[in-house]
């Protein structure tokens, strides 16, 4: 008998949420930043394809990077692009974790590396926050990061972790507003899903 009541409460609140991210624009900011980023995902990995076909085999590039340079090194350089507004497409990185003798262990770290690098990025935003011009200046150049995450929270930081949207500047934006720690680091826990399924679907990791 108490149930129904709090079924449909849950459901109203659920309606709720719906409606309020449907007026203000959540869904069509989500539909407008995968329709930006399917055509040049798409053509990064045709152009891949390509440059694997005719230009260099990435096999035997991969194998030279990996027999070459030290995983330490690689993961050391991952971090920090990770960290500084995440120039250095994932991908890369996780096609370069597919050569390794270990590209379960290696993916895994490179998603806890993007995991900790947002969070550094988190506290790039707080700390910018205490110095009045820099923050001025922050929030002049990520004034639609800043106003988006203000309207929709961990939604955002959820479309930031499994989307191909820059995860670092919407840590930024988050630390920039004292966005809830606690709250940021379990949605920010979906960067790992996002690895596990790139890696799935494009480079056949496992």
């Amino acid at each position: 008998m108490d149930k129904s009541p709090k079924v449909s409460a849950k459901k109203s609140r659920i309606r709720l949420l719906h409606q309020y991210y449907s007026y203000t624009g959540f869904y069509a900011f989500v539909k407008s930043s995968l329709g930006k980023v399917i055509i040049p995902i798409s053509l990064f990995i045709i152009g891949l394809w390509l440059v694997h076909l005719y230009v260099i085999d990435f096999h035997d590039l991969f194998t030279s990077i990996t027999t070459t340079y030290s995983p330490i090194v690689i993961l050391s350089v991952f971090l920090a692009t990770e960290s500084l507004l995440g120039l250095v497409p994932p991908e890369i990185f996780i096609a370069w974790a597919g050569k390794t003798d270990t590209p379960i262990i290696y993916l895994s770290i490179l998603a806890f590396l993007s995991y900790l690098g947002g969070i550094i990025s988190f506290f790039e935003g707080k700390a910018i926050s205490k110095v009045p011009s820099m923050k001025t200046y922050f929030e002049v150049k990520m004034a639609k990061h800043m106003k988006m995450i203000r309207k929709w929270g961990g939604f955002l930081i959820i479309v930031g972790a499994l989307l191909p949207i820059p995860f670092a500047l919407t840590s930024v934006a988050a630390g920039l507003i004292h966005y809830r720690f606690r709250n940021y680091l379990l949605f920010g826990l979906l960067r790992f899903v996002r690895f596990y399924l790139y890696a799935i679907v494009i480079f056949n990791v496992f």
